[in-house]
């Protein structure tokens, strides 16, 4: 079955969306498809519960204080550019979500409430009490449906790109209902499929967060950069099981909270002179140095000095998930543990969202853009989102935009009558892989863990392509085969880093 379309979106994040409704209010006679693999509400914008770095308050705050900060934190590895860029147009970007309907905190004066988070030095983090980027999804999706030219194709899992001549032809989609597999011709195609989360296990992003986009788009071709870039935030609630973790802003630190450990020694004071707010890889670091030191499965954050009703008014979400666990903020230290967070690294793209592939654009969590560096500084990850989603809808609007293409036809596929896999089998080897990644490519690496890594990827992606060729291919299958080639990504291009930047420590130099 052959569908086609003029603007092809895989992902239904902030990156995806927003691209959406703006070429929609452009093109009103044009098709835009955006496939997601799960519920359309469903991605990590729904869960980032900071808020976005933008530049407000121009008596105390400036634009090169924002830029400062945030190549401060990508230490020495930001494009400085694109830096500059993504923040000066942020303002803008705000503006059009406040337009599209999200909501942001005030202060009594009727002035955005403005917060403070780890690595900036000042307040600007525009926020939604503790929950903006479900806000931020919750108004964009309202809008995305009263489109008429914008179709939405939920629990649709993309399997690959079509490409010929290093041209983007479209996709070959599985319907998740019908396990019929679909083609998708389109004249751009745009990833926007989010991070690698589910890679670790351990991760405060959702369980679709198992990096397709970029799997994808290696298959193609494309230029993939910096995947040993990890960020680990330094907070996710500790809890003695895998799986999804639930997220302990930043802002709380920001907002007073202490680190301690067992003993209630504030350790981060012996670490750096932010102390608690220290950019993350610091953080992330200091705690598994004190873990392994102690043996301990986690550290505290104390927040019983902090104004009750103020944190319950700021952060109640995290108030009542504390409450429902037993702990009760006011009186006992909150477990946290560091958990796989963001990554920095992804498909390599310039200021237009380009790809090294004719007509496949990127932006997000899986493009390489150049802002973060070695490490992301807080709350800028919903900015770059905005930002380029912006650029890459000003580069398609422009009327004098020719769309290459080839003579080359687009198969279908259709469905075999292949045994089905084993889904207990699929399951055991993804918590193979995802213990391996935690213990060997995790917040501290070293070359022989890397290298073990390695060869036990590549065995496993050999055992993949073996069932692909004689089994019925399915939605974990074909997670679990990026997985796989995310992990040897994130693994080789760590063996080809000597130097420890950022988020990135090799055990032989670590020195914190």
């Amino acid at each position: 079955m052959m569908i086609n379309t003029n603007y092809l979106i895989i992902g239904s994040g902030v990156a995806g969306l927003t691209l959406a409704l703006r070429l929609a209010e452009k093109f009103p006679k044009k098709n835009i498809t955006i496939v997601t693999k799960s519920n359309a509400d469903e991605s990590n914008t729904k869960y980032a519960q900071g808020g976005i770095a933008i530049v407000i308050d121009k008596n105390e705050d400036s634009y090169q204080k924002h830029i400062s900060d945030t190549i401060i934190c990508g230490d020495g590895l930001c494009d400085e550019a694109v830096v500059k860029m993504v923040i000066t147009e942020g303002p803008k970007r705000l503006k059009e979500l406040i337009e599209w309907g999200a909501k942001f905190d005030k202060d009594p004066d009727g002035n955005l409430n403005l917060g403070k988070e780890g690595g900036h030095s000042e307040n600007r983090v525009v926020h939604h009490k503790d929950q903006t980027g479900y806000e931020i999804e919750r108004a964009i999706l309202k809008q995305v449906f009263q489109k008429e030219n914008i179709t939405v194709c939920d629990h649709h899992f993309a399997v690959d790109l079509i490409t010929e001549e290093n041209c983007c032809l479209g996709i070959i989609v599985l319907d998740e209902k019908t396990k019929l597999l679909q083609t998708y011709k389109s004249d751009f195609t745009i990833l926007a499929t989010g991070g690698i989360g589910h890679l670790y296990g351990h991760t405060t992003n959702p369980v679709i967060a198992t990096g397709d986009g970029i799997a994808m788009a290696y298959r193609a071709g494309a230029t993939i950069k910096e995947m040993e870039f990890i960020q680990f935030h330094p907070t996710a609630f500790y809890e003695d099981s895998s799986g999804s973790k639930f997220l302990i802003s930043e802002a709380v630190r920001g907002f007073g909270a202490y680190l301690r450990i067992r003993q209630g020694h504030r350790f981060m004071m012996d670490y750096d002179s932010r102390q608690e707010l220290a950019s993350r890889d610091i953080v992330s670091q200091s705690i598994d140095l004190e873990l392994k030191k102690s043996g301990d499965d986690c550290v505290y954050l104390d927040c019983t000095h902090l104004d009750l009703e103020a944190f319950k008014n700021h952060f109640p979400m995290i108030y009542k998930h504390c409450l429902t666990a037993g702990i009760d903020i006011e009186k006992n230290w909150i477990p946290v543990v560091p958990a796989q967070h963001y990554l920095c690294g992804g498909i390599v793209v310039d200021t237009e969202g380009k790809t090294s592939v004719h007509n496949l654009f990127a932006c997000g969590e899986c493009s390489q853009t150049g802002l973060h560096g070695a490490n992301r500084l807080a709350s800028n990850s919903l900015l770059e989102a905005l930002v380029y989603s912006g650029r890459i809808y000003e580069y398609l609007a422009n009327p004098d935009l020719e769309i290459k293409t080839t003579d080359y036809k687009i198969a279908g596929k259709e469905k075999t009558d292949k045994p089905e896999t084993d889904s207990e089998y699929l399951a055991e080897l993804k918590t193979k892989l995802q213990y391996l990644m935690r213990q060997n490519a995790g917040i501290v690496r070293s070359d022989s863990d890397l290298q073990n890594a390695k060869e036990q990827l590549l065995k496993w992606k050999n055992e993949m392509e073996q069932i692909e060729r004689t089994q019925q291919i399915s939605v974990p299958f074909y997670e679990l085969l990026n997985m796989i080639i995310i992990g040897s990504l994130i693994v080789s291009q760590s063996l080809d880093r000597q130097e420890n930047k950022g988020g990135f420590v090799k055990l032989k130099k670590l020195c914190i």
